[in-house]
């Protein structure tokens, strides 16, 4: 038995990569990331955070657009 995606035929139950490279929990590490680096901007403590906060955030950001194109 098979289904249908954009013109493909693939064999119900089977997986169309490894489980970690799917949309869902890499996205929502990148939105942790961006998080994170926010806050980390934001806090009035310690220099070191807020020193590396933008890389934070780009790493963040890059990950999360290239992420959205990966299946779901």
């Amino acid at each position: 038995m098979s289904r249908m995606i954009r013109g493909h035929s693939l064999p119900i139950g089977r997986s169309r990569g490894p489980r970690l490279l799917r949309r869902g929990p890499l996205e929502s590490l990148a939105t942790a990331l961006i998080v994170a680096g926010v806050l980390m901007l934001l806090q009035p403590f310690a220099l070191v955070l807020y020193t590396y906060s933008f890389v934070t955030t780009l790493i963040g950001v890059v990950m999360f657009t290239i992420v959205s194109k990966f299946p779901d």
